[in-house]
């Protein structure tokens, strides 16, 4: 099965390529590898949230719409390698980086990452096992909660 055929199978739709908000492009290849940009948790042309990641304050993002968001950061970074080299030219994600952004005292970004990972292991089971950071930043573009890069091996 390729992994066109695996995303129709999870009724998963890349979105269009979202584009990028200053001089960098969307994805970049070298050799057998490809690099995603940071990628937003843009659907549609808006980010899907705002603000820092917390678990009790109000007026914050909960760490469960941050997953839900890390997850269209991932697909969004997957839009730019479709657009680049073609889904089914991925041959394993190499390394997932997530960066957060944290309400003092917070440290559940692993937890919020997961959105991204999780959904890189349905899409590619075993060949989506992958090597992963996940930091916690003060602040990320536009007020967005969460930015996700891949690497991937093509």
């Amino acid at each position: 099965m390729t992994w066109s055929e695996r995303l129709t199978e999870l009724n998963i739709v890349l979105p269009k390529v979202v584009a990028p908000l200053a001089a960098y492009v969307p994805a970049v290849q070298t050799g057998n590898l490809v690099y995603t940009s940071g990628q937003l948790p843009i659907h549609g042309g808006e980010l899907t949230e705002h603000g820092k990641v917390s678990e009790g304050a109000e007026g914050v993002v909960r760490p469960d719409a941050a997953a839900a968001a890390a997850r269209i950061c991932a697909l969004n970074a997957l839009a730019a390698i479709d657009a680049l080299v073609g889904i089914d030219s991925i041959k394993r994600i190499v390394k997932v980086v997530g960066f957060v952004a944290s309400a003092p005292g917070f440290t559940g970004q692993p937890a919020v990452i997961n959105g991204a990972s999780n959904l890189l292991g349905e899409i590619f089971g075993e060949a989506g096992a992958h090597a992963r950071s996940a930091v916690g930043v003060a602040e990320l573009p536009l007020g967005a909660p969460v930015e996700v890069e891949l690497i991937v091996e093509v």
